[in-house]
């Protein structure tokens, strides 16, 4: 078998194993995330990201904290937006 192959399904079950995971490490939040480290590590060092350390070394991103944080500032759409201006005109028309 290839190299290149046997890679790239290593990096597969990789994936499939991290996806079925509550509880990532610093790594695995990285390639969760797409978050380079020394960004995590800044986010982490400043508390603007969710995390544990439980024995004060390694770091620990429960993932459902983690979707929660990296959905937490939606931004509506152009068909939202007008959605929401239509309803409200409709609400606040006078008779």
């Amino acid at each position: 078998m290839d190299t290149i192959l046997i890679f790239e399904r290593l990096d597969r079950l990789e994936r499939l194993l991290t996806a079925n995971k509550e509880v990532l490490t610093f790594e695995e939040t990285c390639d969760y995330t797409g978050i380079s480290r020394s960004y995590l590590y800044k986010l982490t060092a400043s508390g603007n990201i969710p995390h544990s350390k439980p024995n004060g070394k390694m770091i620990f991103f429960e993932k459902c904290k983690l979707n929660d944080w990296l959905l937490r500032n939606h931004r509506k759409s152009h068909a939202e937006i007008a959605d929401d201006a239509l309803k409200y005109t409709l609400k606040n028309r006078r008779s």
